[in-house]
């Protein structure tokens, strides 16, 4: 039993991640119905910028993990709000009255660029980079499960930032607006609200998102990599898509899904554990044949 705590809690912390994740795929889906595949580069990108505010608070003599962890996370989840507007603004919308896959290609390769402009002009961005602990190290064992503290400060941080994106969507004139714009853009539009400005918010809050994710990221593993977010912004959109696409209650529930599958294939296949990822896409894929429209499938309204 203790063992079986302690795959259960590694595989609670990464749905969270992977839930982060698809809640900005379902977001960018809801009101534009687009897929923005340069998502898992924002997450790196976060988690990036995050790395470059510490070393310059050691640069300038700060010390206190606290502050140090402050600055990270909103130099993070700030900057990739900014760099969701932009993307919002340069390469999606533009593009409105274009095919859809007009705007997944030129989201992937935008998420390409940026990529590669963390590979070739970040120090060393090519190797992995350590990411500092900022978080107290401290464990409880209990047998053969140990909980540690910084997991703990996340998994709380992380939860409660799923809460408050749900109040948010569900109780401020923001979120109705971007509820309204998501079920029907022409009768938003003629009941005053701004079209533009909700779709830019709305890409600015899922990049954020992301960029919490990646910071969460570096923090568990205490490592990241300029290409992590590839499989990360994959794991999420197949997530989204598992849970039901623009559903923000599938979003969760695939991200938590998908990293129970994980560690289900981890745990019980006896030749190794290296295939979790393909057992885990291959449920996800029997899944979605058997419910194409997700396990909580989007409500439409047909109109007369």
């Amino acid at each position: 039993m203790d063992l079986l705590a302690q795959y259960v809690m590694n595989g609670v912390m990464l749905g969270l991640m992977y839930a982060l994740v698809a809640l900005g795929f379902t977001l960018f889906f809801g009101v534009l119905d687009v897929v923005q595949f340069a998502h898992g580069d924002v997450l790196t990108a976060g988690a990036f910028v995050g790395l470059a505010s510490y070393a310059a608070l050691v640069g300038v003599g700060v010390d206190a993990a606290l502050p140090q962890l402050i600055v990270v996370v909103l130099a993070a989840t700030v900057s990739m709000a900014l760099l969701g507007a932009v993307l919002g603004r340069t390469l999606v919308l533009p593009l409105r009255g274009a095919p859809a896959l007009n705007t997944l290609l030129a989201t992937l390769m935008g998420g390409t660029a940026l990529r590669e402009c963390i590979r070739l002009f970040y120090p060393g961005g090519s190797q992995p980079q350590r990411f500092p602990a900022l978080l107290p190290t401290g464990s409880w064992s209990m047998g053969r499960f140990n909980l540690r503290v910084d997991n703990l400060l996340m998994l709380v941080a992380g939860v409660l930032l799923v809460l408050g994106l749900s109040l948010v969507l569900r109780r401020t004139r923001l979120g109705l607006a971007i509820r309204a714009v998501a079920q029907d853009e022409e009768t938003a539009r003629t009941m005053g609200i701004d079209f533009r400005r909700v779709v830019l918010l709305t890409f600015a809050i899922g990049s954020a998102l992301a960029a919490f994710a990646g910071v969460m990221n570096g923090l568990y593993y205490n490592e990241i990599n300029f290409g992590s977010g590839l499989l990360l912004g994959v794991i999420g959109f197949s997530a989204a898509v598992l849970g039901g696409l623009g559903s923000f209650e599938g979003a969760v529930l695939g991200g938590f899904l998908f990293a129970g599958l994980q560690t289900l294939g981890a745990v019980a296949l006896p030749f190794a554990s290296a295939y979790k990822d393909v057992f885990a896409f291959t449920v996800v894929i029997l899944l979605m044949t058997w419910k194409p429209t997700g396990l909580i499938g989007e409500k439409l309204g047909e109109r007369v």
